[in-house]
């Protein structure tokens, strides 16, 4: 009871990242994205430059003293500590020859997948190109020679030569070689095997893309969601929301399109979208005009009639140019009972509340 009746504290706990006082930070370093895996055991951090940084949880040591441990009546934890595992290059830069257009390599969005195995599944995206990366850790043995015993000859020397020129290409993803062609001594030609030699083995994380998903937007794509039934997951630009089955990369099928006949005719885009995180079968979308709509995909193919529209009747007074954008409402997000919408704009917080008659909406 008096650890539940403690008022919620926020403590400092982690920088993540180096970065000298007065250093100069490039725009390719910038931290573009920020995702956390669902139980908090990994965190995914995406930059300018395309690549995407991945840390791992561990436990600190609780280094408390006894006397202050005495004196509580309640737990004392440390907070956990992240510790870097691995990075790779998601997004390189792209270029569109139809629309004579440079894509970059920012990364948008980045969204955890389930994890059928001990491998660990990330989508990104750029502006375009949607990415499916399978990160899998291995134990590697690398050998370690004793540079003292060596053999010099002619023949030892034009083998070695060989050797060495295949070492160009890694051995090992990484860029892993052997331990001795750098630790050698430069006078000596060959080694001579011997019982010298000892392993070590060590861990280390190899990423590989498995799925590309491209060439399904012609807008900037602002949103990912995975579904609840963890096969499919939305896409979404300014004017387009697409879902795309996470095994299938050339097919998509697209729900809702707000694109008019004619282009001038446009008032608002959609700003972010997401999936109910209990019904496979609705999802929400915000837009530029401050509305909040959830549909049902049960009800047709395309999703343009929404289920219910969501809006703040307090900003819809009298309308300025700078009273619209302040009610555009920049992104979304389900609580994980499913019942409560949070939005933000950029001056507010808003909470939207749905009523479970609405969740269940039409069954059967």
């Amino acid at each position: 009871m008096a650890s539940s009746a403690r008022a919620l504290e926020w403590k400092f706990s982690q920088v993540l990242g180096e970065r000298q006082p007065g250093e100069k930070v490039d725009e390719i370093d910038m931290i573009s994205a920020v995702e956390f895996e669902s139980r908090g055991d990994y965190l995914a951090i995406g930059d300018h430059g395309g690549r995407i940084v991945l840390f791992q949880k561990k436990d600190r040591k609780d280094s408390h003293p006894r006397k202050v441990l005495e004196h509580t009546d309640y737990i004392v934890t440390s907070p956990p500590l992240y510790c870097y595992k691995t990075e790779f290059q998601s997004h390189e830069i792209e270029f569109d020859y139809l629309k004579s257009l440079e894509i970059g390599e920012k990364i948008n969005k980045i969204r955890w997948c389930a994890n059928p195995n001990s491998s660990l599944f990330v989508l990104s995206t750029n502006d375009r190109t949607i990415k499916l990366w399978k990160v899998s850790d291995h134990k590697v043995k690398i050998n370690e020679m004793d540079s003292n015993v060596h053999v010099a000859s002619e023949n030892a020397l034009l083998s070695e030569r060989s050797f060495l020129n295949d070492q160009r290409k890694p051995s090992i993803p990484k860029g892993y070689q052997l331990e001795w062609i750098a630790k050698r001594p430069r006078n000596t030609s060959t080694f001579k095997e011997s019982s010298n030699v000892t392993f070590d083995i060590e861990d280390f994380a190899s990423s590989r893309c498995r799925r590309v998903y491209s060439h399904a937007h012609d807008y900037n794509i602002n949103s990912l969601s995975i579904n609840c039934d963890l096969e499919t997951f939305l896409s979404a630009d300014d004017l387009r929301i697409n879902i795309w089955n996470l095994e299938v990369s050339n097919q998509c099928f697209n729900i809702i399109d707000l694109r008019p006949v004619d282009i001038e005719d446009l008032v608002e885009v959609i700003t972010s979208a997401e999936f109910h995180p209990a019904c496979c079968n609705l999802l929400a979308y915000s837009s530029s005009r401050g509305f909040i709509r959830l549909v049902d995909m049960r009800q047709s193919a395309l999703c343009d009639q929404n289920a219910k529209l969501f809006q703040d009747r307090e900003t819809f007074g009298s309308k300025s140019f700078f009273t619209e954008i302040a009610a555009s409402t920049s992104d979304i997000k389900f609580a994980k009972d499913g019942r409560h919408i949070l939005s933000r704009d950029y001056m507010n917080l808003k909470v939207f509340w749905l009523s479970f008659s609405l969740v269940l909406w039409n069954i059967g």
